[in-house]
């Protein structure tokens, strides 16, 4: 996507379309597996929609293609689980040269060879290879909760660059408290995590939100006073 935006200022409008998108399509979704596994008259579409997937292991992939193989035939459910095969491939194929691309930055390693792409690529492929025998659903847990920790990390750092030009921080960081404590939880009582008792994540969980809430706002105190301090002097 980076490679077709030809401006910086295209940014926002791009990513909050893709945003929207993914939404859109995310409840097409949603809506078509609670009506496809309801009970009659339509009722009760989660909980069918729970025991199904419980009883075929929460396989996103077998509720699928039985689906688009129920409800648009072979040849549209073939067109269907297309898409959705060929989204993954484009983000796994963005992800290694995403990896490759910051791996060569970091080291200060050209890339304009062949065998200088492959010299990090191949390193890469094999450890992709080696996650492909472990269980998708563990492996997706993880990616879950870290792509919910990357959004906590963004949050509170756009939360200090409000700070830093005199906005109101609150807009970003009370959403990041929130997820801090959402994801904190989440690793202390998920089976991947520490499997801990709700009863311990839940409390851990908020009062490692306000450490960090603290903690950001001595640092955007001290962050405004010293820019008040140097416009005084000025």
């Amino acid at each position: 996507m980076a490679r077709c935006v030809t401006s910086e200022k295209q940014g926002r409008r791009i990513f909050y379309g893709a945003m929207v998108a993914e939404g859109i399509v995310a409840l097409i979704w949603a809506a078509a597996a609670m009506s496809f596994f309801a009970g009659p008259h339509g009722t009760d579409g989660v909980a069918k929609l729970n025991e199904a997937m419980v009883a075929n292991n929460n396989n996103a992939a077998w509720a699928v293609n039985t689906i688009c193989n129920s409800l648009l035939g072979k040849v549209g459910g073939a067109l269907a689980i297309l898409g959705v095969v060929a989204c993954p491939i484009t983000s796994g194929d963005t992800a290694f040269r995403s990896a490759r691309l910051t791996i060569a930055d970091s080291i200060n390693f050209k890339q304009e060879k062949i065998k200088n792409r492959l010299m990090i690529s191949i390193p890469l492929f094999v450890i992709g290879y080696v996650l492909t025998q472990v269980d998708f659903n563990v492996i997706w847990r993880y990616f879950g909760w870290s792509n919910q920790a990357l959004a906590t990390v963004v949050l509170w750092t756009s939360a200090m660059y409000l700070v830093h030009i005199g906005k109101n921080h609150w807009l970003a960081s009370i959403p990041a408290v929130f997820m801090t404590a959402v994801s904190v939880t989440y690793i202390i009582v998920a089976p991947e995590g520490f499997k801990m008792s709700t009863a311990i994540g839940y409390p851990v969980g908020i009062i490692v939100s306000i450490i960090v809430l603290a903690i950001f706002l001595m640092s955007a105190k001290k962050r405004t006073d010293k820019a008040n301090s140097v416009s005084e002097t000025a």
